[in-house]
């Protein structure tokens, strides 16, 4: 049997559910903050400085689909 170190994937839980964030209710970061503000400008929408880590993670994906920022 194998065992993985995690550190040797660092990226392997990087599109974890933000549901499932045990740090998705605290609030956005400065750069989800910075981000956020940015795409709700282009997309003409009210930026909300109270959502948590996890809303505003999904709000980002929201946005990013609308501005088409952030397509590969």
């Amino acid at each position: 049997m194998t065992d993985q170190n995690p550190k040797d994937h660092p990226t392997g839980n990087a599109q974890k559910d933000p549901d499932d964030w045990t740090t998705g209710d605290e609030p956005m970061t400065g750069a989800q903050a910075s981000y956020l503000k940015t795409l709700s400008e282009e997309a003409h929408e009210e930026f909300d400085d109270t959502l948590s880590k996890a809303e505003a993670s999904k709000h980002i994906d929201a946005l990013q689909a609308q501005t088409g920022r952030g397509a590969d």
